[in-house]
């Protein structure tokens, strides 16, 4: 039995060679250049990097990887994992001036995992080179371009001691409600999520066989748990094939991603639910004559809200050309459980929760409540009130916690944090359990989410979760960017807490603003008996979010009291 992804790559460098691992788009474009590599030379290059690192006395010490998007950062990932390193995997600071905000987090990162050595790219590390008098972090860490190391190096490869309490990888939270924790995914983790999502997917021996091992099109950014564990870890857990490209090449031509899912068919796709939207906006009959999507099986959505209009939409436009509503796969996890805590039903649509007619947005469709499905098998959620520390009964809405092997060891260096999210118990219940910090409820065994404890409102003595209101005011006008709307509360002085809206607005709307404002006000006041102390209109792609695209409210927030949006109609800044 493999106690390692490491045991896994070197099983299916045996038995199956030369089949591809992974393909990478270079260009993003199918018929632009394209790097491969089979799996021998994956295990080869892996190696190769591992006995770099072992011989430098490295194991056990954690491993700075700083990539640009490509295959050499799988074999970075893996290497460490060959050698007994501790990954700790990054964003290169790259463009403008190095990227200020990626330099910070980068230092940050350095300096909270005690970072021994820095893996990257060639441009990269000769980039940190020529910032050396600027990065006194860097002084006593040895940095190395993982292409320059010779194959030969593979040679001298000592197997690791890995155990499954061993840790693999340092996960480095995107910091939406804090400061950025290290979550310590073991080598156990790894192994019980990666046969989670294999599970809940249903990636099963029949369905690789049918889809000719063509699992996986992704261009998820690989530093963050859902390209990772998914894409990149699943396709070497499973001897499969995947094809990536990068994010940014995503980013500039979102159809790049439906003509790759068209040309290659693979069983399983996904991203948050922006990007299913960023694909609506470019759906022209152009692109819709050129696409087959009759073979996507499993279209995952998931790291922010799910929106019910995204799915209804998604399926109206894309299902003329194949795409099935039945391939949409709400799911749920984050990095403290690894990754993957609930998914929906391979072959069954979605579960859609009706909003109450007495509510907020009774009779709209679109504002139906979307299920992230059911625990993977060894998973346990439940709801609890985190005060009183017992389960709530089905259908209340408390604070999502896990329990089960893919629930990480903790956070790194960090005891106090640790044992507070962590360590959490029930009273009327054996074992420990994750607090996740998430609002949700049970259904019939399925897991809906509702929003964040952190970002409860709390107004007039009454509970309201942002995006409750965010979607009102989305609903409202047509020029409102779905899921990119922040709605926070601030304090009124006498009048105690008030709401605020920061939404963006698409270009075009540019001369109704007052009229998009009025609209807003008027929706919330209508649906929630809320007076909005302000609503603030921000160009296109302000919003701050996390790099898994979810709005981070209090950074929103804390921009507003700064006065530093970018507020459309005001006069340009310097």
């Amino acid at each position: 039995m493999a106690r390692s992804l490491v045991d896994l790559l070197t099983a299916h460098a045996s038995q199956q060679p030369d089949r591809t691992a992974y393909r990478y788009l270079v260009t993003g474009d199918c018929d632009g250049e394209i790097q491969d590599i089979s799996y021998a030379r994956l295990a080869s290059r892996s190696r190769a990097v591992a006995a770099w690192l072992q011989e430098r006395g490295l194991a056990g010490s954690r491993a700075m990887l700083l990539y640009p998007p490509g295959l050499e950062f799988i074999c970075g990932y893996l290497g460490c994992l060959s050698a007994g390193v501790v990954a700790v995997p990054g964003v290169p600071p790259q463009g403008r001036s190095q990227n200020h905000r990626a330099l910070i987090r980068m230092k940050r990162l350095i300096a909270d995992a005690d970072a021994k050595v820095i893996l990257g790219g060639r441009e990269v590390i000769a980039a940190l080179g020529a910032m050396a008098e600027h990065l006194p972090e860097l002084d006593g860490i040895t940095c190395v371009a993982t292409e320059d190391i010779p194959d030969e190096a593979a040679d001298s490869w000592r197997e690791p001691d890995l155990t499954a309490d061993s840790v693999a990888f340092l996960q480095y939270t995107s910091g939406s409600t804090s400061a950025p924790r290290g979550v310590m995914v073991t080598h156990g983790n790894l192994l019980d999520n990666e046969r989670v999502i294999t599970e809940r997917m249903g990636h099963t021996p029949d369905a690789i066989a049918e889809y000719d091992h063509e699992l996986f099109v992704s261009w998820l950014p690989v530093y963050h748990d859902m390209g990772l564990i998914g894409p990149v870890l699943n396709t070497v857990y499973l001897g499969v094939t995947a094809t990536l490209f990068s994010p940014l090449h995503f980013l500039q031509q979102p159809q790049r991603w439906l003509t790759a899912l068209s040309r290659y068919r693979p069983h399983t796709s996904g991203g948050p639910n922006f990007a299913y939207e960023l694909c609506l906006k470019h759906a022209t009959p152009d692109l819709l004559d050129k696409l087959d999507l009759s073979r996507w099986k499993v279209a995952f959505n998931g790291a922010e809200p799910v929106r019910a209009a995204t799915l209804r939409r998604f399926t109206e436009t894309f299902g003329e050309v194949g795409f099935r509503r039945e391939a949409l796969y709400p799911c749920y996890g984050l990095a403290e459980t690894t990754l993957m805590v609930t998914g929906s039903s391979v072959q069954a649509p979605p579960s859609l929760i009706e909003a109450a007619e007495t509510g907020p947005h009774a009779g709209a469709a679109d504002a139906a409540t979307v299920g992230s499905g059911r625990p993977g098998p060894g998973t346990t959620v439940v709801i609890a009130d985190p005060e009183r520390q017992v389960e709530l009964p089905e259908g209340e809405v408390g604070e999502i916690w896990v329990g089960g092997a893919s629930v990480a060891k903790g956070y790194w260096r960090n005891a106090l944090a640790t044992r507070e999210t962590f360590r959490a118990t029930l009273k009327d219940r054996e074992g420990r359990f994750l607090r996740t910090g998430d609002l949700g409820f049970l259904r019939g065994g399925e897991l809906f989410v509702t929003g964040r404890l952190k970002d409860l409102m709390v107004i007039d003595g009454r509970n309201h979760y942002p995006q409750d209101l965010e979607l009102s005011a989305e609903l409202s006008h047509w020029a409102l960017r779905p899921g990119c709307t922040a709605a926070f509360a601030v304090d009124g002085g006498v009048a105690g807490e008030q709401p605020v809206v920061v939404a963006e607005t698409a270009p075009e709307a540019a001369g109704e603003t007052e009229k998009i404002t009025d609209l807003i006000r008027s929706a919330i006041g209508e649906a929630h008996g809320l007076a909005l102390r302000d609503v603030v209109l921000v160009h296109p792609g302000t919003i701050p979010k996390t790099s898994s695209g979810k709005i981070q409210r209090r950074a929103s927030r804390a921009a507003y009291l700064d006065g530093t949006l970018s507020v459309v109609g005001a006069p340009a800044t310097e």
